[in-house]
């Protein structure tokens, strides 16, 4: 079977059970749980046959088939079938089946189970047109519908006020970087007259763009990915999004939303690369982002933000990745990351479905009563650390190795964020796992491990989490060759870097057990720093800057001038209206139908009337008073003749 060629099916199937779910799905047995899962698995099976395709030799297909024209614009619709593409079908397909199937023991009992399943399918069909796509529009249709998706379900509780400030903020947010986004482009087809991708990034290669709009045009999009994935100074929605259910915030961490701007920026690589500029900003942001998020995630006491602020870092390494390895660097930790990201995620919410609690004050002594969960959240953390030979070590060392290769000003920078960043992460998730599983339990009531439809996808993601970056591995490099192409080569072991990059990891984690490995220490180090845990507990006051330098000086004189013009303009004209539209009635009513019609029928009424009140005074009905007048009218007629003679 050809399986590049009905690649399109891969997005269609989850977007028809989304479709089946909401509408038939509460009429069926499982309430439409199996039916998204149906089509999840479905797309799954296809994108296994496209990637085995690929690692097979296959090389790129596309195909686009016209849709409508605007004027000059030709939209179309249709697929880019390559390794990028191929690689990011298996992660999002993956990631997608393992948090439906283990969401039925999550959500069980929800009130909106079948909504939440229709919705969940919708964010997966939509991030695998993103990901399909050949041409701008389309994917930003992709785009905008992880968008309004993950609106949709981070406010699934929305009962709740802080869980629906929480999805207007992400939605508010990121629409901020959208803005730039759909500027670019727009910049990008004023300068092409196309929205197809490959066209676009080959006349850019080829210097038939001017440079300036190429920087303005890749700094436009890039701005918009600053948004979607979380990257400094839009970072801050990602985690009050952890209102939402846990596995949706898997898989928002893991596989669409928050990976779709890395993906962007890998997928026009090429139109970045022809603005040094541009590129340089990637990295930079990056490596802004990564240092600061990872100071954040220590002083986390909800284990869900331990693990937002933690996906914002590791977003920021893939950032940095594409900055300076090329495609190839990033795509490979979003890959390891994927499958680490939704276990560490999965894993929480098994801790939070046993304890009731997000609070790692409130949990502790769980090793002994979870020992699936501990063991899978073991090697997760493990894996976030950066320790060999498990997943994310590869990639996390092979972004650490490019920001050392790249040398000179940004190169440097990477690298200093980089294997600071490398220190902290392993501290956080040390810290995190010794106060969730060490010690006594802080909690209430009895924990228990949770149900196998929930342990079952740990397992399942706890095995790729440990081995599924192996391909990557410098003596292996099928990664590379996925991405780059058959003549594309892994670059070698550099004993220096290996040894700072798995040195840096063990003393965070070895520091973190120094402190939290007999569970919670009588006072927590990383909340005694004085004035910088003020700065972290507070986000840096970028929450307090947004909102009171931003958000209500415009708020306040806009919603005035607004209820102004309301009262005074709208209504005012309203009310002028209706005042304008009695007087004019009034005076219908008072001169024209009274006085006119009224009164011309009145008097024709009153003519009639008189009439034939003079005529009946003619009709007396005696023959003498007869004879008299036509004797009287006779010697009138006479005496009229006789005057006339």
């Amino acid at each position: 079977m050809d399986f590049y060629r009905i690649a399109w099916l891969i997005p269609i199937l989850p977007l028809i059970g989304s479709f089946l779910v909401l509408f038939i799905g509460k009429r069926t047995p499982g309430r439409g749980a199996p039916i998204a899962i149906l089509g999840v698995a479905a797309s799954l099976l296809l994108s296994l046959g496209v990637f085995f395709e690929m690692i097979g030799g296959r090389g790129v297909y596309e195909r686009e088939w016209h849709w409508l024209s605007i004027g000059p614009a030709e939209l179309g619709i249709g697929v880019r079938v390559d390794g990028l593409a191929s690689v990011m079908f298996v992660v999002v397909t993956v990631v997608s089946l393992a948090v439906h199937v283990y969401s039925m023991g999550y959500m069980h009992g929800d009130k909106r189970y079948t909504w939440y399943f229709a919705a969940l399918s919708l964010f997966t069909g939509s991030m695998l047109n993103l990901v399909v796509a050949p041409n701008l529009i389309q994917l930003l249709v992709g785009w905008e519908l992880v968008g309004i998706c993950s609106y949709l379900l981070i406010g699934h509780w929305w009962e709740e006020k802080a869980n629906s400030d929480a999805a207007i903020k992400a939605f508010i947010t990121t629409k901020s970087g959208d803005v730039g986004f759909v500027l670019g482009v727009a910049l990008l087809f004023g300068a092409t007259h196309t929205f197809n991708m490959r066209e676009i990034q080959e006349l850019a290669v080829a210097g038939e763009i001017p440079r300036a709009l190429v920087t303005a045009g890749a700094v436009l999009l890039f701005f918009g990915a600053i948004g979607k994935s979380a990257q400094f100074p839009l970072h801050v929605w990602l985690p009050d999004a952890m209102a939402g259910p846990t596995p949706v915030s898997a898989l928002i961490h893991a596989a669409t939303m928050v990976t779709a701007g890395v993906y962007m920026v890998a997928r026009l690589f090429e139109l970045f690369a022809s603005s040094g500029a541009a590129l340089k900003e990637v990295a930079l942001v990056g490596a802004v982002t990564m240092l600061i998020a990872a100071l954040l995630a220590m002083v986390q006491d909800d284990i869900k933000k331990v693990l937002a602020y933690s996906t914002i870092s590791q977003l920021a390494y893939m950032m940095a990745g594409v900055g300076l390895g090329g495609p190839a660097a990033g795509v490979f930790h979003l890959y390891t990351q994927g499958f680490t990201k939704s276990l560490l995620f999965l894993g929480a919410g098994s801790l939070i479905h046993a304890v009731h609690s997000n609070n790692l004050s409130e949990m502790g002594g769980l090793r002994r009563v979870m020992p699936v969960t501990y063991a899978t959240f073991l090697v997760g953390t493990l894996g976030m650390a950066g320790i060999p030979p498990l997943a994310s070590f590869w990639s996390k060392d092979e972004i650490i190795g490019a920001a050392a290769r790249a040398g000179g000003g940004v190169g440097q920078v990477v690298f200093v964020a980089a294997v600071v960043t490398a220190f902290l992460t392993a501290f956080y998730m040390g810290r995190a796992l010794f106060l969730a599983f060490e010690g006594e339990y802080r909690g209430h009531g009895h924990p228990e491990e949770s149900p196998p439809v929930m342990t079952g996808p740990l397992v399942v993601l706890a095995v790729l989490a440990a081995v599924a970056g192996l391909v990557g591995a410098p003596f292996v490099g099928a990664f590379s060759r996925w991405l780059e192409g058959a003549g594309a080569e892994a670059h070698p072991v550099e004993p220096g870097v290996l040894a700072l990059s798995v040195g840096v990891a063990v003393l965070g984690l070895l520091a973190a057990w120094r402190v939290y490995g007999r569970g919670a220490p009588a006072r927590d180090p990383t909340l005694s720093l004085g004035f910088l845990t003020r700065v972290l507990v507070n986000k840096y006051y970028l929450d307090d800057l947004y909102l009171k330098g931003i958000v209500r000086p415009v708020q306040y004189p806009v919603a005035r001038a607004v209820y102004w013009t309301n009262q005074r303009i709208l209504d005012g004209a309203v009310n002028g209206a209706a005042i304008l539209a009695r007087v004019f009635s009034r005076f219908l009513y008072d001169t024209v139908d009274q006085l006119g019609v009224d009164g011309a029928v009145n008097g024709a009424g009153r003519l009639v009337g008189g009439l034939g009140r003079a005529l009946r005074a003619l009709q007396w009905g005696r023959v003498q008073r007869y004879a008299a007048a036509a004797l009287a009218g006779a010697a009138v007629l006479a005496l009229l003749a006789l005057l006339k003679v």
